[in-house]
């Protein structure tokens, strides 16, 4: 059973902090003075399967954004407190910190991350980047986001917050439509006979998904363009995703017309979005097509806010 993430409209709300505590005294003068507490410290991370996005905020106050390279799952913790370091912050000085990570989704998995992650802050929370993407796009209601970057998943949400996905398998047994497909078909359609080095040497590279993924938007262009063999594999990575929408909605019951937004690389591209649109149209999904509200890490920093209000 997908793990259920509480959240509110009130979480993305960019004024949307808790109030401070006012304290009232007197100064040794016996003048009253007014104290408010400082804001607390709260971070959310976006760990993609290409980047991650750092951003900590004090109430609606942005105070750090950090971008890199993204590190494997189970070496996050490692690469965060590189970042805390170079940053001073400590476990007592973050109240709250939310993870959202590719290749994490149920509750075993999200507990063993955030155990992990504990040394950190006095709180910490993981979610799946995909949730995450969910609710910095569309918030809390119901709909569905397709999201087809070095990987792809379709991921939707029901009126009572029950979670559903289709795809998201990874380069191995699935991800169809995404960066990683498209480059791997173009290479299978135009790799022939003794002129198979350039693929060899790509499958051979020291970070194969992300080398055959960057393939992706030259494949686009030239289906754009007109290109046979391109326009072919784009058609077949709009049924894929089509069909993983359709089953999605399906299944958590969503009532027509469908709120559908988008993430990912792919997705950012106009003219593959448009084709995408009429593949959902042709698959019997009536959709309410809606652009993204909030990037993931917005969404994780706006979780951990949403945490750190006294309850």
């Amino acid at each position: 059973m997908p793990p259920r993430i509480r959240a509110t409209a009130a979480n993305f709300r960019p004024g949307g902090g808790r109030r401070r505590r006012t304290i009232r005294g007197h100064g040794r003068s016996g003048m009253l003075v007014i104290r408010r507490d400082p804001e607390p410290l709260v971070v959310g991370v976006d760990l993609g399967a290409t980047w991650i996005r750092v951003q900590a905020r004090r109430g609606p106050r942005t105070v750090a954004r950090v971008t890199r390279p993204a590190s494997p799952v189970q070496e996050v913790g490692k690469l965060l407190r590189s970042i805390w370091a170079r940053r001073g912050w400590t476990r007592r000085g973050v109240a709250v910190l939310v993870v959202a990570s590719r290749g994490i989704w149920t509750d075993a998995e999200r507990r063993a991350l955030a155990r992990r992650l504990g040394p950190l802050a006095r709180r910490a929370t993981v979610l799946s980047d995909a949730q995450a993407a969910f609710l910095g796009a569309l918030g809390p209601g119901p709909g569905l986001l397709i999201l087809a970057g070095t990987g792809s998943i379709v991921i939707g949400r029901d009126p009572h917050g029950r979670w559903g996905r289709a795809g998201g398998l990874g380069p191995l047994l699935g991800d169809e439509g995404s960066a990683f497909w498209l480059g791997r078909e173009w290479l299978r359609a135009t790799t022939r006979g003794e002129d198979f080095l350039p693929a060899r040497r790509l499958v051979r590279s020291a970070d194969p998904v992300a080398r055959i993924a960057a393939l992706a938007p030259a494949v686009v262009r030239r289906a754009r363009r007109g290109d046979r063999r391109a326009r072919a594999i784009v058609r077949a990575a709009h049924r894929h995703l089509a069909d993983q929408a359709l089953a999605v909605a399906r299944s958590l019951r969503l009532a027509s017309p469908v709120p559908v937004s988008w993430a990912g690389s792919v997705l950012g591209d106009r003219w593959f979005r448009a084709g995408l649109r009429g593949a959902l149209r042709r698959a019997g999904l009536r959709a309410r097509w809606r652009a993204p509200a909030a990037a993931p890490v917005d969404a994780a920093v706006g979780l951990a806010r949403a945490q750190s209000r006294p309850s």
